[in-house]
């Protein structure tokens, strides 16, 4: 396979059947329409983070990873640095969290990306349904202006 590298890959998680889960994917969806014009943004949303997004991350300059977060409370926003697990070595093969993603780029394509950021918002809910709580829709606009602010500050490099 053959990829432009990106120079910002925005790499968003989440079940958008499961209430406040599916925020990664909504932030997603709105950052393809914010950076359309922007050559160097790619981004994807996956229910999960499977090995096969491994080349994607190795070839990408920057990525920003996008998820919610059951440890934080509801419509808790987290920006948070990642760096690559320690080894790669028995790694699930279904779901892995960002860190355990950039080691598996790292084991296997020799390359890393040289900023990794994880974005999150705190659950409040994982019901099945399609609705957002009422803590994730009030962090949206939040989230919406962090996503912008950090992919305008990863391109600048």
């Amino acid at each position: 396979m053959s990829f432009t590298k990106a120079r910002c890959l925005i790499l968003a998680c989440g079940n958008t059947l499961r209430g406040d889960d599916g925020v990664g994917p909504w932030l997603a969806e709105w950052a393809q329409q914010r950076f359309q014009a922007e050559a160097g943004v790619r981004v994807l949303s996956r229910q999960q983070w499977a090995p096969e997004l491994a080349d994607e991350i190795a070839r990408a300059e920057s990525v920003l990873f996008i998820d919610s977060s059951a440890e934080s409370s509801p419509g808790v926003i987290e920006i948070v640095a990642i760096q690559p697990a320690a080894t790669a070595e028995g790694l699930a093969t279904h779901h892995l969290d960002a860190a355990q993603l950039l080691a598996l780029g790292r084991d296997l394509c020799n390359s890393l990306p040289r900023n990794a950021q994880l974005l999150t918002i705190g659950a409040g809910t994982t019901e099945v349904g399609e609705e957002f709580s009422g803590a994730v829709k009030a962090a949206l606009p939040e989230a919406c202006r962090l996503l912008e602010e950090i992919v305008q500050h990863l391109l600048s490099f």
